[in-house]
């Protein structure tokens, strides 16, 4: 090695335990985070650490299969390696489930990208920071007219999101997309950063239904480890994302971990008490379940997803359909048509079409580059095609506001 090239490691080095010593303290609410008087977080993240799966026997998943209505720690059973014999099963008395709440209805929407100025450095995510991408961000003329667009599929549900950049997409920018999405679609969800109840009220005035957060990772040392700078790297405010946003009035939350950032097993049984709890503490509350897999991102080689493969991704699905039997799950594009196609026929209740996760990619005008690859690339009517191939009945909507 050249005394350049060691000169410049002793630099990089230098730098990188500077950085490291500047970090905020990532338990610690910064000025302005509402702080609720829960212990809801606290208990997920008590029970997530306490939760070896290892313990489980076949006699423990034989119990919680013959139950009618399941525990946490029937939950916990449904998750350890030791439920994995049990696949077909699950999956039978998952479809079961499914089917009585559901019926054969698969909901159908797409997501929609106004901008991707992200302050956070979070190192597996294409929108972080540091990441030379395009970054864009859509006016309101931009945004209305990706919304006609995708309005003319028939698709009744749109799904907004954003980098999370509260200074480049404020509270009221996002509002006012929620304004315009409101006269072209019946159900709008947010997918954006953390916010307070009242921030989360105004959203709802504005005609937002319900908001889904993914925590990433409920393993607090591993999640500073992932989340390096920015308001993100608060862990127990993302953690309370959801309840202040029921505090807000939003009719429904949505939960998911990241699959394959840390140990899958534990981040999916986080997941799954964490809206067990809430549904009982909000008993009007609409619960939905995410189930995505680590994919691979622009500009980033250092970060590889830990194995989840098809069969631990069904088990984590059945598993939470059997907790929750009255829960939306949602299957992203992150997944390929094969494994989308497989899980709606079990016990996903939504799925997303058309998806293009560019910045006005939907209008033929992209200008920002994507947080992720996505795997399936189908238009609308090819997927509304696959659910009817599946035997099952395509919903563009199941809310009407009168």
């Amino acid at each position: 090695m050249s005394k350049e090239m060691i000169n410049e490691s002793i630099l990089n080095d230098k730098i990188r335990q500077e950085q490291k010593e500047s970090r905020i303290d990532h338990m610690t609410y910064l000025e302005g985070m509402e702080v609720l008087e829960s212990d809801v977080g606290e208990t997920v993240t008590a029970a997530a650490a306490a939760y070896d799966y290892n313990r489980y026997t076949a006699s423990d998943v034989r119990r919680a299969l013959d139950k009618e209505n399941r525990t946490p720690e029937d939950f916990a059973a449904l998750l350890s390696p030791a439920a994995l014999p049990f696949l077909e099963e699950m999956a039978q008395l998952a479809q079961a489930e499914t089917r009585k709440h559901f019926g054969n209805s698969i909901y159908m929407f797409t997501p929609l990208y106004i901008a991707n100025y992200c302050e956070n450095y979070c190192i597996y995510c294409g929108f972080n920071c540091h990441n030379k991408i395009r970054r864009a961000k859509l006016d309101a003329a931009g945004i209305e007219k990706e919304m006609q667009e995708i309005a003319k599929t028939g698709l009744q549900e749109i799904l907004i999101l954003t980098g999370e950049s509260p200074k480049m997409s404020d509270v009221r920018y996002i509002g006012e997309a929620c304004r315009i999405a409101r006269k072209y679609f019946k159900v709008i969800g947010l997918e954006v950063y953390p916010a307070n109840s009242e921030d989360y009220r105004y959203w709802h005035e504005c005609g937002a239904d319900y908001v889904t957060v993914f925590q990433e990772t409920y393993n607090s040392d591993k999640y500073e480890t992932l989340h390096l700078e920015g308001r993100k790297r608060i862990f127990p405010y993302r953690l309370n994302a959801q309840e202040r946003a029921l505090k807000g009035g939003m009719r429904g939350v949505g939960f998911a971990a990241l699959l394959g950032l840390d140990d899958f097993r534990k981040d999916a049984f986080a997941t799954g008490v964490h809206a067990y709890l809430l549904q009982r503490k909000y008993p009007q509350a609409e619960i939905a379940f995410s189930c995505p897999r680590l994919r691979p991102i622009l500009n980033n080689d250092r970060i590889h997803p830990m194995d989840v493969h098809e069969a631990q991704l069904l088990q984590v699905v059945c598993a939470y359909r059997l907790l929750l039997p009255f829960a939306s799950i949602t299957v992203s594009t992150r997944e390929c048509a094969r494994v989308r196609d497989n899980l709606i026929r079990i016990a996903v209740t939504k799925i997303s079409a058309g998806v293009n996760v560019g910045i006005g990619g939907h209008s033929g005008e992209e200008q920002g580059d994507e947080q992720f690859e996505i795997s399936d690339t189908r238009g609308v009517d090819e997927v509304y095609q696959a659910i009817l191939e599946a035997g099952l009945q395509p919903v563009m909507s199941d809310y009407i506001y009168v």
